[in-house]
C-alpha cells in the first residue's frame, strides 16, 4: 500500500457560477491551499502548472464546457518594447517603482477603492472592505512584495524611491524563475499615463535584471476583450496540453 507525504496538497472543486468575463458560460475552478513551510515552493510548481494565487488559495480554471482561459508568460530575456511601449515608459519616466514587504496602508486602500470605484464598480471585488485588503496583501505564506509607484523627488538619487503621493501598486509574487503579477491597480485619473502597461514593462526590467525568464500575467481569455491587452506582450508563452508553447501574435 502506497503511503502519502502529509504535506501533500488536496484539491477541490468548486460549484459552478457565472463567468465574469463569457457571457453565457459558467466557471468552475479547483483549488489548493498555499500553507506551511512549503509554500514557497508549491507555489511556483502550481504557477508553472498554470495555477493563478489569491491569497493562500491557489486555483486554476476547470470548466465543463469551455477553456477560452489560457495561462500566459512573458519571455522576458527576448522582450522588446513596441515604440507604443517605449512611448509609455517615457510618459512615466517620472515615477519610481519601490519594492516593500507585503504590508497594506490606508494609502493603498485609498488608491484601491478609486480604482474600484472608477473601473470595476460591478465586478467581483467591488465591496472589498479595507480589512478585505489587507487580508489579500498579508494573507501568503509566499515570498509576496508590494511594489509602490510613486513621482521622483529631489532624493531619488541617494534613496531610489520616489516621492509624494502614490499612483499606482502592484502586489507580486517572487518565485524561482521570475515574478508572477497577482494583482495591480492605479489612480483612475491619470488614464493618459497607461500606468498598467507601464507596471508590466517594469516587472520585466526587474525580472531582465535579476536574469531571470518569465513575468507571469495569469490568463489570456480568448474572446474577453478585456483581456486582450496580455497579447501586446512579445514573445510570450501559453500553457496547452503539451506544456508551455511559445505563442506567436503580432505585437501593438
Amino acid at each position: 500500500m502506497t503511503q502519502h507525504p502529509t504535506q501533500s496538497p488536496q484539491f477541490f472543486l468548486t460549484a459552478p457560477s457565472p463567468c465574469p468575463y463569457l457571457e453565457g458560460q459558467f466557471e468552475r475552478k479547483v483549488f489548493t491551499h498555499l500553507v506551511g513551510e512549503k509554500a514557497p515552493e508549491m507555489n511556483d510548481l502550481l504557477t508553472q502548472g498554470g495555477f493563478r494565487r489569491s491569497q493562500n488559495i491557489a486555483y486554476r480554471p476547470a470548466c465543463e464546457t469551455c477553456r477560452a482561459c489560457v495561462s500566459v508568460r512573458i519571455l522576458a530575456q527576448e522582450f522588446q518594447p513596441s515604440r507604443n511601449m517605449r512611448r509609455v515608459l517615457s510618459l512615466n519616466d517620472d515615477l519610481v517603482g519601490t519594492m516593500h514587504d507585503a504590508e497594506p496602508s490606508t494609502e493603498q486602500y485609498s488608491l484601491f477603492r478609486a480604482y474600484l470605484d472608477a473601473r470595476h464598480k460591478r465586478g467581483g471585488m467591488s465591496d472589498m472592505t479595507v480589512l478585505d485588503y489587507a487580508m489579500m496583501v498579508e494573507d501568503t505564506h509566499v515570498d509576496t512584495r508590494i511594489i509602490e509607484y510613486r513621482r521622483r523627488g529631489p532624493d531619488t538619487f541617494v534613496t531610489g524611491q520616489g516621492s509624494g503621493e502614490l499612483v499606482a501598486v502592484a502586489l507580486t509574487d517572487q518565485m524561482a524563475d521570475g515574478l508572477s503579477m497577482v494583482y495591480s491597480y492605479f489612480d483612475p485619473e491619470l488614464g493618459d499615463r497607461s500606468l498598467g502597461t507601464f507596471m508590466i514593462l517594469d516587472h520585466i526590467e526587474r525580472t531582465r535584471a535579476a536574469g531571470l525568464p518569465h513575468v507571469y500575467l495569469g490568463y489570456w481569455v480568448n474572446g474577453s476583450r478585456k483581456m486582450n491587452y496580455k497579447m501586446r506582450f512579445q514573445p510570450q508563452e501559453h500553457l496547452g496540453p503539451k506544456g508551455w508553447e511559445r505563442y506567436a501574435h503580432e505585437a501593438v
